[in-house]
């Protein structure tokens, strides 16, 4: 440690030390510059993305087949599956494929973005394969009331959230209305009756209803 007497106060600083502050000084600045574009371009293209996605033909732009076909199917003057009754409806492709709130957006932006750049760098495997499927909270979002009645016609959603407590394989909305699937009845709210029965003897046989 330097004391500072007489003989050395107001010594000026060596020339080597201001040049290393100002280098350093310099540094921080660069990356503290680089930090805010950072954040400005994040919050930009996140503005952007969750604007354009607001739009069924963005989504539709990067897909090929078999998305595009959901999305054409979405024009057609009958829905044929229950993603089209739903554009109809006024739904978005986002309004279902995102979950609740901010975080439930934000996480579909991410996804979105993980997609994005296989599509452009030529890595996305064609023909597309499900990998996150559409979760409850996403359908809750505009049917919270269904789990919510018990009576004959509704009792399976009632008692779905007791089967998924203790099976960690038991269905999910999807697992009966499948949106973009065509085999379905239209005039029985687009469900595959011979699926939605495997479902319903899967869950009475988890929960000890019987056969």
């Amino acid at each position: 440690m330097i004391l500072e007497t007489s003989s050395n106060r107001g010594v000026p600083m060596p020339k080597q030390k201001i040049q290393k502050k100002n280098k350093n000084s310099k540094l921080i600045l660069v990356l503290a510059v680089a930090a805010g574009l950072g954040v400005i371009f994040a919050v930009a293209g996140f503005g952007f993305a969750a604007t354009m996605e607001q739009k069924d033909s963005f989504c539709a732009s990067c897909h090929t087949q078999p998305e595009t076909t959901f999305f054409e199917r979405s024009t057609a003057a009958k829905p044929v599956d229950l993603a089209s009754f739903h554009t109809i409806k006024q739904t978005r492709c986002i309004d279902c494929h995102s979950g609740a709130g901010v975080p439930g957006r934000v996480s579909a932006e991410l996804l979105g973005a993980h997609n994005a750049l296989l599509w452009y760098s030529g890595t996305a495997v064609q023909p597309a394969k499900l990998t996150s499927p559409i979760k409850d909270e996403n359908c809750l979002k505009c049917h919270q009331q269904v789990p919510q009645t018990q009576d004959f016609n509704t009792h399976f959603h009632y008692y779905l959230s007791r089967w998924q407590a203790s099976d960690p394989n038991a269905a999910t909305c999807v697992s009966c209305h499948s949106s973009h699937d065509m085999d379905v009845n239209t005039g029985q709210k687009y469900l595959n009756v011979t699926k939605v029965e495997n479902v319903c003897q899967s869950c009475h046989n988890a929960l000890g209803g019987g056969g």
